[in-house]
């Protein structure tokens, strides 16, 4: 990539972005906008230095399920995508239940999990792996049903085995579209966890970032509550470009889509 595209990409965000919480903080203190309506940005960073030992605990607690429900649904939704691209019966009698699952809202889901599971840290990350695991199922079967059919005629012609053809061409082949399943049920893991503690209401010492949001709008401690949104959106976006940078790495030597040209 051009350097100049490259400093580009992150001066401008970063520039808008400043530019952003100047005006905010410069509307809040003309208006005199009460903190408890709408904090300013100097009122939200004095909230996460303040209440910091707490939200981070949540912060930890929220990514712990997040991570399980992601590595869950990156294992089983491959595992399952996999398995559909080998029979296609099996694809389709169990796929429509695939689709039924990520089309009902987590938030009707959730309670009765959280009835039926006696540990609601079980039940909070089953509602996670539930909203992230559908990316990477329907991704990956698309990945592996596009194969070259050129090219698959060649294995069978040379006698190739269905799991050599597998693993030879069509996982390749599906690599692309499997990391970018990877790439949405990050953000999706993390967005199903806190939609289920937000559900769930569970409080103590072990509760997320959901349950803080909750508890400082009760307490209308609105700068907390954007602390909180704040550590969330970073979170997000630092799982995003995690993802973003393991899925250059393993696509930039050979697959168009990642590979660096001059310009």
């Amino acid at each position: 990539m051009n350097p100049t595209l490259r400093t580009a990409r992150i001066v401008l965000p970063v520039v808008m972005g400043v530019l952003c919480l100047v005006l905010w903080e410069a509307v809040v203190r003309g208006l005199r906008i009460s903190p408890h309506i709408l904090p300013g940005p100097a009122d939200i960073g004095r909230a996460l230095v303040e209440d910091w030992p707490l939200l981070s605990a949540a912060l930890w607690v929220t990514l712990k399920i997040t991570a399980s429900a992601f590595v869950s649904a990156v294992l089983v939704g491959g595992a399952i995508a996999i398995l559909f691209s080998l029979s296609k019966w099996i694809e389709l009698t169990f796929f429509p239940y695939a689709v039924i699952m990520q089309v009902t809202p987590v938030v009707a889901i959730a309670p009765l999990l959280i009835i039926w599971v006696d540990n609601v840290q079980v039940a909070l990350l089953i509602c996670a792996w539930l909203v992230a695991f559908f990316p990477i199922l329907s991704n990956t079967i698309v990945g592996l049903n596009s194969a070259d059919h050129n090219l698959r005629d060649l294995f069978r012609l040379y006698g190739a085995t269905p799991g050599q053809t597998l693993r030879r061409l069509r996982i390749p082949s599906a690599m692309p579209y499997f990391l970018a399943g990877v790439r949405i049920s990050g953000g999706l893991s993390l967005i199903g966890a806190v939609v289920a503690e937000f559900v769930a209401g569970a409080g103590g010492q072990g509760s997320g970032l959901a349950y803080r949001i909750l508890e400082a709008g009760y307490q209308l401690k609105t700068p907390r509550m954007f602390a909180a949104l704040l550590m969330i959106s970073c979170a997000g976006v630092v799982i995003f470009l995690a993802t973003s940078w393991v899925s250059q790495r393993i696509l930039r030597r050979w697959h168009e889509s990642a590979m660096e040209r001059e310009s």
